[in-house]
């Protein structure tokens, strides 16, 4: 896969400014956008898009297609006529540094709940007619989904392994009964990913006419409590009662001396290869459309993974499995006609990852702050970086630059600023600087890390309950001081989009 020397930010929208509590796909998403094309990137990464359901993260979602509803801007069902003023006035009092999720929950359910009765009573021949075709086009995933979470509204949000047998084992008879009694709760699953997709397009489509190519995410297992595994547990290693027999996860390391305890349902790829990989198929088209670049998490999964018995209490115990592989890319690359993917190819890499990675000419991953325990020879380190891979400050999953290096041992800490030829006083930028600098053909930071943020602004910790995902961006960030920061490093390294649009306050599709 070609890609041109270029740079863009990890942005999730939940960190965007706003008023209901959470980022969304309004009007904050559409000036953000303008930020980074005029201030010459070309890039956005952004996490999975699904509804997010254990701990409220991206990587545990309730579906591999369906997206976010709490992304949808109740600011934009104006105009749709699907809100009127009233209902947003006066709105709760957020808190504008991180994500409340249950307040926000609660306060964009209401709106929803509001919507959907005004869209039963609509006129407007366009909208209904668009709905109509959303049905029809994703109809190969959205009834499934629309009535895993009407049941699970039912069973007080409890996970399907614990609804009663009927429902839980998909009988036809069960099911039936339960859509004749809750016709309401199915079809206002659908309006709510009809509207987070309509509006989604619409931010893709305005970053695509800006010049901003958006990179998406693929999380290579799913949740267990899914749509996915609940209507389809022929594709997983799940005994009779539904349950996983292994799960996934890493084995111990250097950093994690139990290894992580993912809990995610194992593939059952001999099924998935005689059906032609067609799920698979299905999930990787459907992600395409949404996004211009996929990062591909735990590429590694594909070449080989640790399984784990389901029911032990860390990933200490386990055994490699030999994973799809290259028969897997080929059958997707022939169906699909390209790869357009970035190999997350972190971790414990052995060569048949590489290999991998490499028949197919994906590029991988490289992370700036993990170059420093080690000596001038690290992989991690620019002046070690191949053309063809991507490289990164941090990711979702480190904590920020400033963070890292306040809690680095001090002889990375040396390392770092005799590398950098640094003081450590702007480490953030420094760090930025040498990133952008590099051979690597994409430039990526965080967005915390433009904005020199500590600990307290890190998106993820890996193993930790609660607290996670909830950072949210200031809305006074985006200035004219680091607009044209960031747009004169682009234009030093040869990075900048050239952009010769002007700056737009607020945008509405």
């Amino acid at each position: 896969m070609g890609l041109k020397r270029s740079s863009g930010i990890i942005l999730h929208p939940t960190s965007l400014p706003g008023p209901d509590g959470i980022g969304d796909l309004g009007l904050e998403a559409y000036r953000w956008i303008d930020f980074l094309a005029n201030s010459g990137c070309s890039l956005w990464q952004v996490l999975p898009l699904g509804p997010t359901g254990y701990g409220d993260s991206p990587y545990q979602c309730f579906s591999a297609f369906a997206g976010n509803p709490y992304l949808i801007s109740p600011t934009l069902l104006l105009e749709d006529g699907l809100l009127t003023l009233e209902y947003l006035t006066p709105r709760p009092k957020f808190d504008s540094e991180s994500v409340n999720f249950s307040e926000m929950m609660t306060w964009k359910n209401s709106l929803f709940e509001i919507a959907f009765e005004l869209f039963q009573k609509s006129r407007r021949k366009n909208l209904i007619a668009e709905y109509q075709q959303f049905l029809i086009d994703q109809s190969f995933w959205l009834d499934d989904f629309a009535l895993f979470m009407a049941i699970k509204k039912t069973q007080d949000g409890v996970s399907w392994k614990d609804w009663p047998a009927g429902l839980r084992k998909r009988e036809p008879g069960a099911l039936e009964n339960f859509l004749e009694n809750n016709k309401t709760a199915f079809n206002h699953q659908k309006f709510l990913q009809f509207l987070f997709f309509r509006q989604w397009r619409s931010v893709k489509d305005y970053a695509n006419g800006r010049g901003i190519s958006i990179i998406g995410d693929i999380p290579i297992f799913v949740a267990y409590d899914s749509a996915d595994c609940w209507s389809h547990p022929e594709m997983f290693y799940l005994n009779s009662k539904g349950l996983p027999i292994v799960v996934a996860g890493v084995p111990p390391d250097y950093f994690s001396p139990t290894g992580q305890l993912w809990g995610n349902p194992l593939y059952r790829w001999n099924y998935h290869k005689k059906t032609g990989y067609s799920w698979w198929i299905k999930r990787i088209k459907s992600t395409q459309e949404q996004f211009d670049l996929i990062r591909l998490d735990h590429f590694r999964g594909f070449a080989g993974y640790w399984e784990i018995p389901a029911g032990n209490p860390t990933a200490e115990i386990g055994r490699w499995v030999k994973g799809p592989g290259v028969p897997f890319f080929k059958t997707v690359k022939h169906s699909l006609g390209r790869l357009p993917i970035i190999a997350e190819d972190l971790g414990e890499i052995t060569p048949d990852v590489v290999l991998l990675r490499t028949e197919f000419d994906l590029p991988g991953m490289k992370v700036f702050q993990f170059a420093f325990a080690s000596d001038p020879s690290d992989a991690f380190l620019p002046h070690n970086y191949p053309v063809h891979c991507v490289a990164y400050t941090g990711t979702h999953d480190n904590d920020t630059t400033l963070g890292w290096y306040i809690s680095a041992p001090e002889t990375e800490r040396d390392l770092c600023r005799r590398y950098l030829a640094s003081s450590g006083a702007d480490i953030s930028w420094d760090m930025i600087r040498a990133v952008w600098s590099s051979v690597a053909e994409i430039a990526l930071a965080p967005m915390q890390d433009l904005l020199r943020l500590g600990t307290e602004a890190r998106m993820n910790l890996p193993g930790k309950l609660g607290g996670n995902w909830s950072w949210r961006m200031d809305a006074d960030a985006l200035n004219e001081t680091l607009k044209s920061r960031l747009k004169e490093i682009n234009y030093l390294y040869s990075r900048d989009a050239g952009s010769n649009y002007n700056y737009l306050n607020i945008i509405v599709p």
